[in-house]
């Protein structure tokens, strides 16, 4: 049968519409329980290491370089005025933001960053306020002691909980035999009041041999801190060496082990750390990861624009550019599910937007912000 050319025109119009489509659409990552599409939202961050929604709509980054950004209607501001003097050096520099609770009135923020110099630098944390694109009433609330030398393992992530307490996650600062001595900060979760004043039930706060800001020791280098929504206990995922990353449900007092006991091994020679795996009065991991996938962040899921992710665990990697999803129960990992495998480059946060959707930080000098969309 002989077809008009007038449909034979139709036809290659919709062919070529088609073709259009498939070859110019995003592309679909699919996922055990969901399939997603991932956009740029931001571009030209450098090094971003952190984000925070607020509910005027605008985020607001850090880069840690030094710099802090808001991004609102479209448009990247020029760096925000009044910082703490910031001193970035290896994988230091300006880290966490976190925003105060009645943030779209008083405008307090958090801000964890490294500083010191040519003798030692460390953790610090400052509240201030922001006014227009500058910040004002900046309070210094912890100093992490005792300051030492190299760029290494500053932890760094902020949580803020409805008690009134800034937990700030620390790192051994390399020297890992310093997560096992009371007396200082290094390798420690840090529970203070976000007024920076020590709330008087943290484990030590009557001995005159230990830090009193410590709520947990033992860890190596944790980057990654969340509440779960549910029980509202405190979850945290922690850099391992070689292997040996961790997920840990903290307790107040408790000895997370590190360097005594760890599954991982030393870089290069593959040798034993410490003692072994277990040890009494240490307390194991909930989960590890061998090989290390480089935790940077953690995020319990409670949206609604992914359904069938809710209440799953998100940890995001450095290492391999992954998002690993976890499905637990009563305290146990039942499931692990590895997505989006190093398309995007090194992941340094994951967050849920006001939206409910999914946003990845991309750790790298033309950083970016990404938003994952469900696909039907």
């Amino acid at each position: 049968m002989k077809i008009p050319s007038t449909n034979k025109k139709i036809i290659t119009l919709i062919f070529l519409f088609s073709l259009f489509n498939f070859v110019f659409a995003d592309e679909i990552y699919r996922s055990e329980k969901h399939s997603f599409s991932i956009e740029t939202v931001v571009d030209g961050l450098e090094y971003p290491w952190s984000m925070e929604f607020a509910s005027d709509g605008k985020i607001l980054i850090t880069e840690r370089p030094g710099r802090l950004r808001i991004f609102e209607n479209g448009e990247l501001s020029a760096p925000v005025k009044g910082l703490p003097k910031i001193k970035s050096e290896g994988q230091g520099g300006l880290l966490d933001i976190a925003l105060d609770a009645d943030f779209i009135n008083n405008k307090i923020l958090f801000l964890s960053y490294t500083a010191g110099n040519f003798s030692g630098i460390g953790t610090e944390v400052s509240s201030a306020k922001l006014v227009n694109n500058q910040l004002r009433e900046l309070k210094l609330l912890f100093k992490a002691l005792p300051k030492s030398r190299g760029g290494r393992h500053f932890g760094s992530r902020l949580l803020l909980t409805n008690d009134n307490s800034l937990y700030i996650t620390l790192g051994d600062r390399g020297e890992m035999k310093r997560a096992q001595n009371i007396n200082d900060h290094a390798g420690s979760l840090i529970r203070i009041g976000k007024d920076g004043e020590i709330p008087n039930d943290n484990p030590f706060i009557k001995r005159s041999d230990a830090k009193k800001e410590i709520y947990t020791y033992g860890n190596r280098n944790i980057q990654g801190i969340a509440l779960n929504p549910a029980t509202h206990d405190i979850w945290t995922v922690e850099h391992g060496p070689q292997g040996g990353d961790e997920l840990n449900l903290m307790k107040s007092g408790t000895n997370y082990g590190w360097p005594v006991i760890t599954y991982g091994v030393n870089y290069g020679t593959g040798t034993q750390i410490g003692e072994g795996t277990h040890k009494d009065g240490m307390v194991q991991p909930v989960y590890y990861w061998i090989p290390s996938i480089a935790t940077s962040s953690l995020l319990f899921y409670s949206g609604k624009k992914f359904p069938n992710w809710k209440e799953n665990i998100f940890v995001s990697s450095l290492k391999f550019g992954q998002l690993a999803r976890l499905v637990m129960t009563d305290n146990i990992v039942m499931i692990e599910e590895r997505l989006i495998n190093g398309a995007f480059g090194r992941i340094r946060e994951i967050k849920e937007g006001p939206d409910g959707l999914l946003y990845i930080l991309i750790d790298d000098a033309n950083g970016k912000i990404l938003k994952l969309k469900p696909v039907e």
